[in-house]
């Protein structure tokens, strides 16, 4: 697929994660098709369909029939292979932080290969930082300081634009450098590490989650391939095969 291939953009998902006023959806759908992206991705929507969402789609009503409603993010991100997360602030959080522009080129390398992802929170919360964990990268708008609130549909507007800016001032690009791994890959594979360090008493079984985010961060600024990914896995399953042939013989793992 060439960068100036229309079939492109259609590689290249916007994602609505617990929206909570249904005119926002049909809004954000119109802000899509202006722009020429195609993929709506809703997840939990408070409400969907609705007519309040047909009537500010306009004559995008056709991104809304195509729409689809998942009832997890992990399920709208499934085989995409990045996810950006878009934010009214930065966050207390170590990840890359992106301009628009600078995600818009990043969408576009990556879609060139598999499918991409724009990942947007609900109207008053944002995104949560278990939400904000499940993407490799966050978007900021540097809006005004002193009122940066921006409505839904006027985030998804902002960004498309940069998109297809980006998308038809460069007619050429250098491929994805790596063959990245696929998102829920990569989450089967933060499943199996869970389960495998706290087989080896190295997290606590009743709070995992604070550990588990900070590794989150670690491996997405690591951009993993699914070689990688693969290889990880390997290194996991023999740690817990080992680990049970110790406690069968008595013998501590850790100790040899």
């Amino acid at each position: 697929m060439t960068p100036s291939d229309p079939k492109l953009l259609g590689n290249i998902r916007i994602v609505l994660a617990r929206t909570s006023h249904p005119g926002n959806i049909g809004a954000a759908a119109r802000a899509m098709k202006t722009m020429g992206l195609s993929q709506l991705y809703l997840v939990q929507p408070y409400l969907f369909p609705n007519a309040q969402a047909d009537a500010m789609a306009a004559s995008a009503g056709d991104v809304l029939a195509q729409a689809h409603v998942c009832a997890t993010l992990e399920e709208a991100l499934a085989g995409a292979t990045l996810a950006l997360g878009v934010s009214a602030r930065r966050r207390d959080i170590v990840t890359e932080v992106l301009t628009p522009p600078e995600s818009a080129v990043r969408l576009l390398t990556e879609a060139q290969a598999a499918p991409v992802a724009l990942v947007f929170g609900n109207e008053t919360s944002g995104l949560s930082n278990e939400e904000l964990s499940l993407c490799q990268g966050l978007v900021t708008i540097a809006a005004n300081p002193e009122y940066s609130s921006l409505n839904l549909a006027a985030a998804v507007q902002v960004l498309s634009y940069e998109i297809r800016q980006n998308w038809l001032q460069h007619p050429s690009w250098q491929p994805p450098e790596i063959d990245a791994a696929k998102l829920d890959d990569i989450e089967r594979f933060y499943g199996h590490l869970e389960t495998t360090l706290t087989e080896l008493d190295f997290l606590n079984q009743g709070s995992p989650g604070k550990l588990m985010l900070k590794l989150r961060w670690l491996f997405s600024r690591t951009r993993l391939a699914q070689e990688e990914v693969n290889i990880l896995r390997g290194i996991l399953t023999a740690a817990q095969t080992a680990r049970r042939l110790a406690s069968r013989s008595g013998t501590d793992v850790h100790n040899g």
